[in-house]
């Protein structure tokens, strides 16, 4: 088993009931999003819905362990501008200078801390759905790009991909 999975830390963000009506009354299930991350770069969102709210959560654990991403963090920030979107959620991350922190309102902090992210500012611009926002991260997350990987699909060195002014 891979060693980085047993230093994982977890928060549980949301837990939503749902109910279903049926003839013999109401049936009651549980829903719940998780995060994971080794605040180094690494995290994971997780959703896992059962009729017990433990179960729930175990559910959303093991769905986030499976689905973590690495984020290319620098000086404690984030390289580069991005937009994240998913669903009607639509949140804008910025980097910060060092010693910042990070400005950004509910659910979406945990997920920063947990990726080791120290410095960012974040807005919500659209939707507050919390599992829509941190999907809407997630999702900015994964379109974050480093100048290597940049040169790399360009077929350059990093040298020609950045503009120095001469004199």
């Amino acid at each position: 088993m891979n060693t980085g999975v047993s230093q994982l830390e977890d928060k549980v963000v949301h837990i939503g009931r749902v109910t279903k009506v049926v003839k013999g009354g109401r049936i009651f299930r549980f829903t719940a999003m998780v995060i994971v991350g080794d605040r180094n770069g690494s995290v994971g969102i997780g959703y896992g819905k059962a009729r017990e709210v433990p179960d729930a959560i175990r559910k959303a654990l093991e769905a986030a362990k499976k689905n973590l991403i690495k984020l290319p963090i620098s000086k404690g920030t984030i390289p580069h501008e991005v937009i994240g979107k998913f669903g009607a959620a639509e949140i804008i991350m910025k980097p910060a200078a060092p010693g910042t922190g990070i400005i950004s309102g509910g659910v979406t902090r945990s997920l920063f801390e947990l990726a080791g992210v120290h410095d960012i500012l974040a807005k919500s611009v659209r939707s507050r759905n919390p599992n829509n926002l941190i999907l809407a991260v997630f999702d900015g997350f994964k379109k974050i790009r480093t100048l290597d990987k940049i040169a790399a699909y360009r077929g350059k060195e990093i040298s020609e991909i950045i503009y120095r002014k001469e004199g």
